[in-house]
């Protein structure tokens, strides 16, 4: 009986270890969509505008990437354990402050910096922790488990946001974060660590120039829906006639390529670098990096778009948005779970192509799908695809990226693995946005020209005023826009009309760009492994 009783043991433990870690990675990826509902009623709140709450989103994002590769290296020097918890304390403490805030410059220490500090030391410690504590064999499967435990939040995220704001306070939101960190604290006692190797400085230079490249370039992407990613927009900020976004995209390119030469130059001379660049020549690690930022890119404006067209085309309520949006976590999980369970020697590369082309086939469908006169009944077959996608790479990924290099790199392996998750879905944001402004405009535009019942000089007017972007937005807010400036009965109607017409072009034009990024992942599947990765002994 002692050997059975041995081994259950084990396996209790071994599921506590999960759900610690699904926990973490769960409460980080709640954080960034939990509040999207909220904007308004937290702006007003503490006594700002929207903008200075979707700047405060923005810095939070900014502080993550910037600081994501050195909390990698802080969890390889300190332990990846202690690593975790000091993140989860700051983070705790970032979410209390953010509850008690009393305006913006108080809710951006608390949400922006210190839960932004917080979360890159966590989520590296995360891809370190599953290594440390599960066998090769098992870590698919406990991968899988994380990464979906993260998926599910950002879905579930609108719901709890919209709930909580409209039955009670967004300041409870905060306020479930610090119990949830409390309750992850007195959990991660049975989380093993990874044995630290000999201790040495952190490469300080090497930190600031990646945080510097890293978040220059991500505010450059951040910024491109209001300055324009080429062509500047109206007042927007340029240079030689070219948008600012580009110069910064660049400036944080050649920032990253310095700190690359100076790791390279520190692995030279012998020292401790903070990630070594001879990793970036390994295969198996650069392809499962490589298929981690176009997964996050896809899936970002997918969440992206399918609440917008939910939300403001159909007029549906947060909390029944949230609902529609459920079924891509039902699939999720049971590829993320079953696949290692049921198939734990399928080929990476399989599993991930068929998940790649599950993507594939929930944007095109969804595209098909879209029409004035549907329902949010038709986002359930796109996202039971897409979350089947989903779930089927998170099941191979992380396991792909972690086994290439020694279990002593793991921590490292899982900063540089968040920067580049980062980068993904900040772009995928930015990019499907950015297209389906564009698109809206121009049909926007080009509906109103051809409309008889629009005087020529409304006509003029518009394509002058909005040469900028149309702005996404529902019927109401349009109608109630358009009857403070006094328009006509029947100009109402037309920019109705036109609206409508506008936002399901937007909306296609986004997926579509969305379709084409997960094809173009295919062809960068070759550096997938084709058998179960084992890991690599120092």
């Amino acid at each position: 009986m002692a050997p059975r009783t041995g081994t259950a043991e084990r396996s209790a433990t071994a599921r506590m270890v999960l759900l610690t870690l699904a926990a973490g990675q769960f409460l980080m990826a709640l954080d960034s969509s939990v509040m999207n509902v909220s904007i308004a009623t937290v702006a007003e709140d503490v006594g700002t505008t929207v903008t200075g709450i979707q700047g405060a989103i923005t810095a939070y994002t900014l502080v993550m990437a910037m600081f994501m590769i050195p909390g990698g290296k802080v969890g390889a020097l300190i332990g990846r354990k202690p690593a975790f918890m000091i993140g989860c304390v700051i983070y705790g403490c970032g979410s209390l402050t953010t509850a008690l805030a009393p305006n913006l410059a108080v809710l951006l220490v608390g949400w922006s910096f210190l839960e932004g500090v917080g979360a890159a030391l966590i989520l590296p410690a995360i891809v370190a922790l599953v290594a440390s504590n599960f066998a090769t064999e098992r870590r698919p499967a406990a991968y899988g488990l994380v990464a979906a435990a993260g998926a599910v939040a950002i879905a579930v995220g609108p719901i709890i946001g919209g709930v909580a704001t409209t039955y009670f306070s967004w300041r409870w939101v905060f306020v479930g974060e610090v119990v949830m960190v409390l309750g992850i604290l007195v959990l991660a006692g049975r989380v093993a660590d990874a044995p630290v190797g000999e201790r040495s400085r952190i490469d300080l230079i090497g930190a600031v120039l990646s945080a510097l490249g890293l978040g220059v370039f991500v505010y450059g992407v951040l910024r491109s829906d209001e300055w324009g990613w080429f062509q500047p927009k109206p007042d927007a900020p340029s240079w030689l006639g070219v948008s600012l976004v580009v110069w910064l995209m660049l400036a944080g390119l050649l920032l990253i390529w310095l700190f690359l030469r100076w790791e390279a130059r520190m692995v030279e001379r012998r020292r401790e670098p903070l990630i070594d660049p001879g990793m970036l020549h390994n295969k198996q690690l650069t392809g499962g990096l490589t298929m981690f930022f176009f997964q996050y890119l896809v899936q970002m404006g997918v969440f992206f778009v399918v609440p917008l067209y939910l939300s403001v085309a159909l007029g549906l309520s947060a909390l029944t948005t949230g609902v529609r949006i459920l079924p891509l976590s039902v699939t999720l999980l049971a590829a993320a779970i079953l696949i290692p369970r049921y198939f734990p020697d399928v080929s990476p590369r399989r599993v991930v192509r068929l998940g790649i082309l599950a993507l594939l086939a929930g944007a095109v469908v969804l595209m098909a799908a879209l029409d004035l006169d549907a329902g949010g009944e038709i986002v359930t077959i796109p996202l039971l695809l897409i979350g089947l996608g989903m779930g089927a790479l998170a099941s191979q990924l992380g396991s792909v990226t972690v086994s290439a290099v020694p279990e002593a790199r793991s921590a490292e392996v899982g900063g540089v693995q968040n920067a580049v998750t980062n980068l993904g879905a900040s772009i995928g944001t930015a990019l499907a946005g950015s297209i389906m402004i564009a698109a809206l405009t121009a049909s926007f535009l080009t509906n109103v020209e051809q409309n008889p019942a629009v005087p020529a000089e409304v006509k003029s007017q518009a394509t002058v005023e909005l040469q900028s972007g149309v702005p996404f937005l529902s019927d109401a807010q349009l109608k109630s826009a358009l009857d403070e400036v006094g328009t006509s009965t029947e100009v109402t109607q037309a920019a109705l009309d036109a609206n409508a017409d506008a936002r399901i072009d937007g909306l296609r034009a986004a997926l579509a760009i969305l379709a084409f990024t997960a094809l173009l992942a295919l062809f960068f599947t070759s550096r997938i492994p084709k058998t179960q990765p084992r890991s690599k002994e120092p």
